[in-house]
């Protein structure tokens, strides 16, 4: 975590690095098994192609998160003259908190949420959409970007956006490993490659699975540490409870075609984008509503204790 005056998040830290460590494992475990597949049907090198490209995703994933984001929400960045009080906001946040100013970008669509990206403090970017602008007054606004940047000092969001690199390569490969036997199957000069691709398919969803499981558990818990660094730091816990109220109640008003739209950014805004849906299985992004406001309210209860 870079040094700010975000509280520290121990078992935070320790998720991260071990989540780090078994998604590692488990490409390198994918590599490995893939090289052993192949090697009995003639050699390991498609293998070494594939680790290779695998890397490459991980290089461009953490070279361009904050480009890739702000693509996908159609987000553009804006200067403190066209944002001059939410500039003014991230500039108190940032003073207080004592951690570089990220950029500010402004997304045009009605769907109530903010989310951070970037890989460094000094690389990040905090974005809010026009429809929480009009939605939150400025306490709980104030609230929603503590919370941000806590995901940009816990350094999180690289952490989420490199580790969903081994889902994607194992995905990738799935799909193609899926052609791949479509087409063997159908050539009658390589009685082989069914099977072969058959087996890469099963060894890249297993892949993908675990690392499915691994960051939705990840996601969950840095949700509920953003919740607790931003409180602290504006010391208005109670701010911020309003507002995730505010956002998921106005989540039923957005037409559903809006909100698949923006389905892929779900991990890393404050609140998903979904309706009607309870929260608390295995594939959430995020803890449900009644988790983060019973920790909100703990809290505040603290801080309202005599000498908190």
């Amino acid at each position: 975590m870079a040094r700010t005056r975000f509280v520290p998040d121990r078992g935070l830290t320790t998720r991260m690095t071990l989540v780090m460590f078994l998604l590692g494992a488990l490409f390198v475990a994918l590599i490995g098994a893939l090289m052993g597949i192949f090697a009995q049907y003639g050699g390991p090198g498609l293998a070494v192609l594939i680790g290779i490209g695998g890397l490459g995703v991980v290089w461009y994933q953490w070279w361009s998160s904050d480009k890739v984001a702000m693509r996908a929400m159609r987000a553009r960045e804006v200067t403190p003259e066209e944002a001059p009080e939410l500039h003014g906001m991230i500039d108190r946040l940032c003073a207080l908190a004592d951690m570089p100013k990220p950029r500010v970008g402004v997304a045009d669509m009605a769907i109530p949420n903010a989310f951070a990206t970037g890989r460094s403090p000094d690389r990040s970017v905090v974005c809010v959409t026009t429809g929480i602008l009009g939605t939150l007054t400025a306490e709980e606004l104030e609230g929603v970007l503590a919370h941000e940047l806590s995901h940009v000092a816990h350094r999180d969001v690289l952490v989420m956006t490199v580790a969903s690199s081994a889902g994607i390569v194992a995905g990738m490969l799935a799909s193609g490993s899926r052609y791949g036997a479509f087409l063997g199957g159908n050539r009658r000069d390589n009685n082989n490659a069914l099977p072969l691709w058959l087996v890469v398919m099963l060894v890249s969803l297993i892949t993908y699975a675990i690392s499915f499981v691994l960051l939705k558990v990840l996601s969950r818990y840095r949700e509920l540490a953003a919740d607790r660094a931003g409180a602290y730091l504006t010391m208005q816990p109670q701010a911020l409870a309003s507002a995730l109220q505010k956002i998921t109640g106005e989540m039923n008003a957005i037409p559903d075609r809006d909100l698949r739209a923006s389905k892929s950014m779900n991990a890393f805004f404050i609140a998903p984008a979904i309706k009607g849906v309870s929260l608390r299985t295995l594939t959430s992004t995020h803890p449900s509503l009644e988790q983060r406001l019973e920790q909100l309210a703990r809290i505040q209860a603290e801080l309202g204790r005599p000498g908190a």
